[in-house]
């Protein structure tokens, strides 16, 4: 690989880094999953070691969080070996629906049980002082379920489908 295409490859990894951060993953879960992405095989826990510098026992952790969110898969390793490799789900999509799916989904449905109970919290007080926070708390909460129901139908349909729906309501 020449310098350029090395250079290209550790911006796009660290880009990945981050975004798995959003995701709520570890900066290190992005850069292994990033590592295998370009990988021409399935790499090794020793090789994941020598390719991200980082300890066996922090891959060993990050490889089992991403086999567990469908992010990486196990593989045997050729000619029956006893060394398991990991490959990375190519379809980003599923990855993408998965993560929101595990975190973002869960994250919003607790954000939208304290916006209810804070709701229910707030109906016991006859005070009219609390009448502005109720209004704002409504706005939030009526916000979380518009965007829950765009996820919802996000995370239920392929990104070609979200793409023709949208292309289709353009044209009427």
């Amino acid at each position: 690989m020449d310098d350029e295409t090395a250079v290209v490859r550790e911006d796009v990894i660290e880009s990945i880094e981050r975004s798995a951060e959003v995701y709520g993953l570890s900066r290190s879960a992005g850069r292994v999953y990033g590592v295998l992405y370009f990988a021409d095989e399935p790499l090794s826990i020793p090789e994941l070691v020598e390719e991200t510098g980082y300890a066996k026992s922090t891959i060993s952790n990050v490889t089992r969080k991403l086999t567990r969110t469908g992010m990486i898969h196990r593989r045997s390793s050729e000619g029956g070996g006893r060394r398991v490799r990991f490959a990375p789900e190519s379809d980003f999509w599923f990855v993408i629906q998965d993560v929101f799916s595990q975190y973002v989904d869960r994250e919003m449905e607790m954000t939208q049980r304290t916006l209810q109970q804070a709701l229910d919290d707030l109906a016991e007080s006859d005070a009219d002082s609390v009448e502005p926070d109720r209004e704002r708390i409504k706005e939030l909460a009526n916000t979380y379920e518009q965007l829950q129901t765009l996820l919802s139908v996000a995370m239920d349909n392929s990104a070609e489908e979200l793409i023709a729906a949208i292309e289709q309501s353009d044209l009427d």
